[in-house]
């Protein structure tokens, strides 16, 4: 069973942020958390770097872009491969934007 779900975006601030603050109110009994992969905006925004105990800890891990996934893959020799799933979400929409969420929802609705 899907306990630990893991967002990952690029700085952590809008799109990964959002899921990881939304999804957690709504399913209170499951684990989310969120980080980024470029480290330096993570530093410079304030939010969370991905490392390897996220990934670990994930039973399932969503990336907003398929760049997201090839950057885990080619850094963990594809170890994670297997529960990333690609959500598809560009990089346009604020934190908690009203059709960020809709789309998060509708995109993760039969897996948790």
């Amino acid at each position: 069973m899907v306990k630990n779900i893991l967002f990952i975006c690029s700085a952590n601030k809008q799109r990964s942020k959002t899921a990881e603050d939304y999804f957690s109110e709504i399913y209170p009994e499951l684990i989310f958390n969120s980080a980024g992969t470029n480290i330096k905006l993570c530093q410079k925004e304030g939010t969370n770097p991905l490392n390897q105990i996220d990934l670990q800890n994930a039973d399932l891990i969503y990336v907003m872009e398929t760049k997201h996934k090839n950057q885990i893959d080619s850094n963990t020799e594809n170890k994670y491969s297997k529960k990333i799933k690609v959500l598809k979400i560009p990089d346009i929409y604020k934190y908690y934007q009203k059709e960020l969420i809709e789309i998060l929802k509708s995109k993760t609705v039969d897996d948790f």
